[in-house]
């Protein structure tokens, strides 16, 4: 599965939809091929319940119906604290999750149905955007079933997360693969105050380590994780070859990466 999810990763035209599950493949080790079908025919089911639209707004609200009325994709805050907000596969199950993974459910139902669909990473809460990114569109919130958002529902949502004014790249349809990156994160976030699921903490690390595009520090964390796990040596290697990136830009912050890789040799005796 992973090998596949660095090829899907690393494909020309990056399916999104695969790689949400292949995350929930990693998080659930009875998701199979098999699964993996079946979750992918769920999405076809729900498209197939999609009427086609003369516009963008109407699109919109087809598209609510659909998904927030009918099918019942929606949010509620406790969802926050569950892992299988996050997983694709378990969203389809259950009809929620976080806003990303219902944001997802709508990209790809609004894909298969030939909806112009992309995604909008505003801070702190994703949402949809339906229409031409650079002429007429409309926003909703797949969260809230599908709600239709004016300026003003932007401007509330981006001033609670930043304390600043809207800007034009909060706008900009969300790449697939900084998707993938985001839900990752998200992911981390929720095992980071889970001492106990630190197992989940490092497969996250480890899949958005496969991403083509992805901070040299995952390197870091990713030892950190291991030391908390007891692999002692792996960590120590994954410190040194951290510490040789670090060694043109910091020096003294190489240095003290490589003491903590002789620390973790240490534990070893």
């Amino acid at each position: 599965m992973r090998e596949r999810f660095a090829e899907a990763a690393r494909a020309e035209c990056v399916d999104l939809g695969l790689l949400c599950l292949l995350v929930g493949a990693e998080a659930d080790a009875s998701l199979d091929e098999g699964g993996l079908e079946s979750a992918s025919a769920e999405l076809d089911r729900l498209a197939e319940r999609v009427e086609s639209a003369p516009d963008h707004v109407r699109w919109a609200v087809t598209l609510a119906e659909a998904l927030g009325t009918r099918a019942g994709f929606l949010g509620r805050p406790a969802d926050y604290q569950r892992l299988d907000s996050s997983l694709l596969h378990q969203v389809l199950r259950r009809r929620r999750g976080l806003p990303i993974l219902l944001s997802v459910v709508w990209m790809e139902v609004g894909r298969r149905a030939g909806a112009p669909v992309h995604g909008v990473a505003l801070p702190g809460h994703f949402v949809v955007g339906v229409g031409d990114p650079a002429g007429e569109r409309v926003l909703a919130d797949p969260f809230r079933g599908g709600r239709l958002m004016g300026p003003e529902d932007v401007d509330v949502i981006v001033a609670g997360a930043t304390g600043a004014p809207v800007s034009p790249s909060m706008l900009i349809p969300a790449d697939p693969l900084d998707i993938v990156h985001r839900i990752l994160n998200n992911i981390r976030a929720w095992a980071a105050v889970r001492p106990e699921h630190v197992h989940v903490s490092l497969w996250a690390v480890e899949l958005a380590l496969l991403l083509p595009r992805h901070p040299a520090r995952l390197r870091y964390e990713r030892a950190q994780l291991l030391v908390k796990r007891g692999d002692f040596a792996t960590a120590a290697t994954e410190l040194d070859a951290y510490a040789d990136l670090l060694t043109r830009v910091d020096p003294p912050a190489a240095e003290t990466v490589r003491r903590q890789a002789r620390a973790a040799r240490a534990m070893l005796n």
